[in-house]
């Protein structure tokens, strides 16, 4: 008689475009995100921006960011082992950027990938939802430290982008996050720019009016010293192994 079973080479490819198409479903199965409002802190996944104090006043492009989950609550990285839920570090989002879900990849097994980095992804860690990413990622920066130029908001950010594959890159850091929020980022309202600009333009004004011009030369070499220490701190982070 003859056998009805299938031959395992068939059994294995009807399994995997099973997963194949499971992965499919899971991409296209994401449920709606309620409307960004950014008066009650509400920006579903969105990237969010704020200026610092001191530090913004003098070089009013650097910030501080976070990120945030589908229902729009913000989670920043904010201290060494410490993880702010619901409670932005350093005042209201003055920027925010809404990242697509579409783009990222949440398999639920290595046959699942939608990025084409699916061993490497697999290796460092996965998520099958975005808030399951920003979940396993606030669990990880939970027990680090806080560094200014290594471990901060910015490698916070990255990690959860990473986890997420998202745009397909597992190779986002926080030169990269730093550049998307400053270049694609929209401002709340008018009161954000003014918020994020004013102490500046007041420092400088002061500065001109009673040291004159070299203090405008040293603001400048002030802020190209942060950035160069930044890039450098960011270069020595990448010739260490990560953990």
């Amino acid at each position: 008689m003859p056998s009805s079973r299938l031959p395992k080479m068939e059994l294995k490819a009807i399994n995997d475009v099973e997963d194949m198409n499971a992965a499919r479903r899971t991409q296209h199965e994401l449920w709606s995100l309620d409307e960004i409002d950014p008066k009650k802190a509400k920006l579903p996944c969105c990237l969010v921006w704020t200026p610092l104090p001191v530090v913004s006043w003098l070089a009013p492009f650097i910030g501080h960011v976070g990120i945030c989950r589908e229902d729009g609550v913000i989670l920043d990285f904010a201290g060494s082992n410490f993880v702010n839920v619901n409670d932005f570090a350093f005042g209201a989002v003055a920027r925010y950027l809404q990242l697509d879900r579409e783009k990222c990849c949440f398999p639920r097994n290595l046959a699942g990938h939608t990025c084409k980095n699916g061993y490497k992804h697999a290796e460092n860690g996965t998520a099958i939802t975005w808030d399951d990413a920003l979940l396993a990622c606030s669990h990880n920066f939970g027990h680090r430290s806080y560094n200014l130029f290594t471990c901060n908001c910015h490698s916070f950010v990255a990690n959860c982008l990473n986890r997420l594959a998202y745009g397909g890159s597992m190779d986002w850091n926080m030169i990269d996050v730093a550049a998307l929020v400053l270049f694609r980022g929209h401002w709340v309202d008018s009161m954000s720019i003014f918020r994020s600009f004013s102490p500046f333009l007041l420092v400088l004004c002061l500065g001109i009016l009673m040291a004159g011009w070299p203090f405008l030369f040293g603001l400048l070499s002030f802020s190209l010293l942060l950035i160069g220490w930044f890039l450098l701190g960011f270069q020595l982070l990448m010739k260490c192994p990560q953990s």
